[in-house]
Parts: C-alpha cells; sequence; structure tokens
C-alpha cells in the first residue's frame, strides 16, 4: 500500500499549478526566442514578457512599467534596499525595518551597517506586530527607507501597512514592504497603501522558481540593480526567463479570478486545524490575536522537541517545517518567535504548517490526529 504523503509547507514553496504549467509550456519548446530579437519569434516573447507585467500589475493596481521582473523575493529586497540607498549616495544613512523580517532584508540591512548605515530594527509585541507610534519616534531627517514586511512568513501575522504607508508619505520617505507571502491572499493596492517598492516571488503562487518581481513607483529613487544590456527599463539587464515570467503573470491572473474563493477555503482549512488541537493545553497558537494570512499556523509544543516531531511527522508522510525554509537546518531558536518574547525552549518547540487549496479537510485531519498522538508520545 502506498504510503499517504501530505504537504503542509505551502509557505516554503508551491507546485506549480496546472494552469500556469500550461501558459508556460509554449515557451519552454518551440517559442524559445530572446525577447530582445526583432524578428517573430523574439516579438513574440516579447508580447508574452508585457502580457505577463500587466497582469500582475493589474493585481496591485499599478501600472505595467513600473514592475520589474527578478530572478526572486530575496533578489527584489536586495535591489529595495541596495537600490535605494545607493542612489542617495550617503546623503541619508538611515533605514527602518523590524525584528522580525525575513533573511532577505535582515542581512542585507547588516551588509548596510558594515557600509556606514544606521539600521533601527522595531520591536514586536507579543503577537508579532510592530506598533507604529514606534515608526513615528524612529523616523529622523537621515532616514532613507522604511522597510516592513506585509505578513510574517513564520506566523502569517499582517503588519499595519496601511498606517505604515501613511506616516512615509507624510514624511516623504519611501516605503518599501516584502509582500511574498501576502500576495495571493491580501487585495493589494499599492496606491492606496501608499507602498514605494512591493517585492514577490513566484514559488509562493504556483507559478516556478526563480521568478520575482518588484514594484518601483516611478520616481522613486533607487539605482538599477546590474549592469549590462537594456532589458527591464536598463534597470535590471539579462536575458529574460520568458518562460517563468510568464508563469508568474498567469498566477497573477488567476489572484485576480479566483481570489476570494481560494482566501475563504484555505482560511477553513487553518481553522480547522487549530479547532482540532484548540483543547490539547501543551499547544498554543503563535499570532493567533492579530489578522494572519490564512495559509499559516505556527504552534508552540510546550517542553517538546520541534525537530523531534517533525521528523515524526515526515515518518507519517506529513511535511511541516520549523519556520523559515531559509533557515533549514539551523539549531537556532527563531529570530521571529523570540522577538515575539518567546523563550529559546519554546522557540525551538514550534512548528510551523502552511497549507494551500491543494490541501483537504481530510489532510487537516490526518495532520491533527498524527499530531497529537505523537505529542502524546514525546
Amino acid at each position: 500500500m502506498e504510503k499517504r504523503l501530505i504537504y503542509a509547507d505551502a509557505a516554503a514553496t508551491t507546485r506549480i499549478s496546472p494552469y500556469v504549467l500550461e501558459k508556460m509550456m509554449p515557451y519552454l519548446t518551440e517559442q524559445f526566442g530572446n525577447a530582445s530579437a526583432v524578428h517573430r519569434i523574439g516579438r513574440t516573447a516579447r508580447t508574452a514578457i508585457e502580457e505577463a507585467r500587466i497582469h500582475i500589475a493589474s493585481a496591485l493596481s499599478c501600472k505595467p512599467d513600473e514592475i520589474f521582473f527578478t530572478g526572486s523575493g530575496t533578489e527584489s529586497d536586495n535591489w529595495a534596499l541596495r537600490g535605494i540607498c545607493t542612489e542617495t549616495g550617503g546623503r541619508k544613512n538611515h533605514i527602518i525595518t523590524s525584528s522580525v523580517e525575513h533573511h532577505a532584508v535582515l542581512h542585507t540591512c547588516r551588509y548596510l551597517e558594515k557600509q556606514g548605515y544606521r539600521v533601527t530594527y522595531l520591536p514586536v509585541n507579543s503577537s508579532g506586530k510592530i506598533n507604529p507610534d514606534d515608526l513615528k519616534k524612529a523616523i529622523t531627517t537621515e532616514t532613507a527607507l522604511v522597510s516592513i514586511m506585509y505578513a510574517n512568513n513564520e506566523t502569517g501575522v499582517i503588519q499595519p501597512v496601511s498606517d505604515i504607508g501613511q506616516i512615509c508619505k507624510n514624511h516623504d520617505i519611501p516605503f518599501h514592504t516584502d509582500a511574498v507571502q501576502a500576495v495571493g491572499y491580501e487585495k493589494i493596492d499599492v496606491n492606496t497603501r501608499n507602498i514605494s517598492l512591493l517585492s514577490v516571488s513566484g514559488h509562493k503562487l504556483h507559478a516556478p522558481k526563480g521568478i520575482g518581481a518588484l514594484f518601483i513607483r516611478k520616481d522613486t529613487p533607487i539605482s538599477n540593480l546590474l549592469f549590462g544590456g537594456a532589458q527591464e527599463n536598463n534597470m535590471r539587464p539579462g536575458t529574460e526567463n520568458t518562460a517563468a515570467i510568464v508563469g508568474l503573470g498567469a498566477a497573477f491572473e488567476k489572484i485576480c479570478s479566483d481570489h476570494e474563493e481560494k482566501t475563504r477555503y484555505v482560511e477553513n482549512l487553518r481553522n480547522r486545524f487549530e479547532k482540532n488541537l484548540s483543547e490539547n493545553k501543551r499547544i498554543s497558537v503563535n499570532g493567533a490575536c492579530e489578522k494572519r494570512i490564512p495559509g499559516i499556523s505556527s504552534i508552540t509544543v510546550k517542553n517538546a522537541d520541534g525537530e523531534r516531531i517533525l521528523l515524526m511527522l515526515d515518518l507519517k508522510g506529513i511535511c511541516a517545517s520549523a519556520g523559515s525554509a531559509c533557515t533549514s537546518g539551523s539549531s537556532s531558536p527563531s529570530h521571529v518567535l523570540k522577538a515575539m518574547g518567546l523563550s529559546n525552549q519554546d522557540a525551538l518547540s514550534s512548528i510551523r504548517f502552511s497549507f494551500d487549496d491543494n490541501n483537504t479537510c481530510e489532510d487537516i485531519d490526518y495532520i491533527t490526529e498524527n499530531l497529537i498522538n505523537i505529542i502524546r508520545k514525546i
């Protein structure tokens, strides 16, 4: 009998959807042209890229020429932070971020600190949310950029993005948000939220790995990422990955068509998961008091070894994670949970389950039944 396999790690990556793969296939086969070429195969590729740009712009309520394709969400984050700092030329040398950011932001900030920039890391409350008043107090005349993620990749907690955007607008400071986890569940209007730069990643949206995008509001002072050809309006040169770009565009097209249905379905799965565990006194849900994106549930199992639980779940065919996939293999406790006030032991006793519309209620019941049995055994 084939072993059951349930994937509950969608926040780490998602499978390519059949719709996205179908849209990509022509550009992996007969439509292989370089989008910079003037012949008909090249023009076909160029048209496909611009159509993808339009789909993404439509989902974010921005202009197509404000969307720039990158190789990943990490690249987008790096470009946003380093590009702004390079363009200011050190005239403003202060950056504000939060203590619970993805490492693509935190490690870039640490690099910039070595270059002479001063970085303020805003604290969060016990649910993982920043206080906008702390942001107001941190801003100085030297502040070049504010970078606060939209939704946390470990807990799913949504930050007060509209408040942050308004504060930044009032002070004429560019506001960047890593929206990698939020896109697909949150309806994001970059204009009403006063967002200057926004990062996305394809493999969180049922598109392929190795493709991302950065929204850059027109007139935002930012330097180009690389030097080379004229691709991406001279800002991010290099021959375009047409198939992957088409896949990202198709994923955004789906977001616009089935956003509410998908969000409601996945939220019901997460609520079912947490309800099934609610009577177990050893289990607590991290960030449960705040608004969260629907797919993520971070739990702490009191006085347990999170890694051991993950291995035992894996033996039952259940795939979950200890937190961010980018820190896999690290024995250190999650910086996100530590910032929320958890002890080292509790942070190491935590597990992230993340669901998408490929999961079912039967999957949820199978996961919780086995998880409860494992906790009893240990």
